[in-house]
């Protein structure tokens, strides 16, 4: 009897447990998480907590992530939000089972500026035997606590062997 391959959440918690202690491990995680969704990588953000259904990551504020007001652009943040989200959701999410983004509700509550922290806990149904939506809340604060934005990213969960 063969047991079924190890899930992305697994392997993304054993590397994580790998390297997270690392001089410069936890910028490592975040490069190999920015190799394996390319475009999460072009946000800068780095991974500071992971565990079992959460995630936390901060984004400096530089240059690259500005607009024309001196802030973290609006994308930057629905970019570290769904970034965030994604490795909570899979490190909670079982073997057998796959999610894509299918939507994102975001809500900009202050201007963000500093370095910022997002964090997301997220829980994965109890059965998912048949493709079905899944909400996960992302929350990015500031570096005085104040909560920036909310991102709700509505997962498209299914069984591996559906399309």
């Amino acid at each position: 009897m063969t047991s079924a391959p190890e899930s992305l959440g697994q392997r993304l918690l054993a590397n994580w447990a790998r390297v997270h202690r690392w001089p410069l491990g936890k910028q490592l995680f975040s490069w190999a998480v920015g190799r394996m969704a390319p475009y999460t990588g072009t946000v800068g953000g780095v991974y500071t907590e992971v565990r079992p259904g959460f995630a936390q990551v901060e984004l400096r504020d530089r240059q690259r992530v500005r607009n024309h007001l001196r802030s973290v652009h609006a994308v930057a943040l629905v970019n570290l939000a769904e970034m965030t989200s994604g490795v909570a959701l899979l490190t909670a999410l079982p073997r057998g089972v796959r999610g894509i983004v299918s939507s994102l509700d975001i809500r900009y509550l202050k201007k963000a500026r500093g370095t910022l922290t997002c964090s997301c806990t997220a829980s994965a149904p109890d059965v998912i035997d048949t493709p079905r939506d899944h909400p996960v809340t992302a929350v990015i604060r500031d570096g005085a606590g104040d909560v920036v934005a909310e991102c709700t990213v509505h997962w498209r969960l299914s069984p591996l062997d559906v399309s």
